[in-house]
């Protein structure tokens, strides 16, 4: 893969951080007090969701991922990226193993896996939703 499509790759996944940080701070400060966390949980993940996809549709153009292929390599960057990230930040604030792992099971409403699977998929799905147009 040409090393613009890596860097344009990262640079997408960079927005996506700065929404989904965003997002924390709205499901914390807004949805948790108004709904709960079940509620605030499911909101925020299908939320988030949406945002990446979102993304991954405006930037479809500029990424020129022509090839199967080079939408997986991307979403699995972002995935790869996502992980690195994730648990990074967990250790650095000193997390135990099972709290780096707790948004791993669904719990309570939480929705991280499928947030995950969108993110790996979000540059197909946004390839098979402008070939519809």
């Amino acid at each position: 893969m040409p090393l613009t499509v890596i860097l344009k790759g990262l640079a997408v996944w960079l927005g996506i951080l700065v929404l989904a940080m965003a997002n924390g701070v709205l499901r914390e400060t807004v949805l948790l007090p108004w709904f709960g966390a079940p509620g605030a949980l499911i909101l925020s993940g299908v939320l988030l969701s949406a945002l990446i996809l979102a993304v991954a549709y405006a930037s479809l153009p500029w990424l020129q991922l022509r090839q199967t292929w080079q939408r997986l390599a991307v979403g699995l960057g972002w995935l790869v990226l996502t992980l690195m990230f994730e648990f990074s930040f967990g250790l650095w604030q000193s997390k135990s193993r099972a709290e780096l792992l707790m948004p791993y099971t669904f719990k309570d409403g939480n929705l991280w896996p499928l947030v995950l699977a969108v993110t790996v998929l979000a540059p197909s799905i946004a390839a098979r939703l402008k070939a519809r147009q």
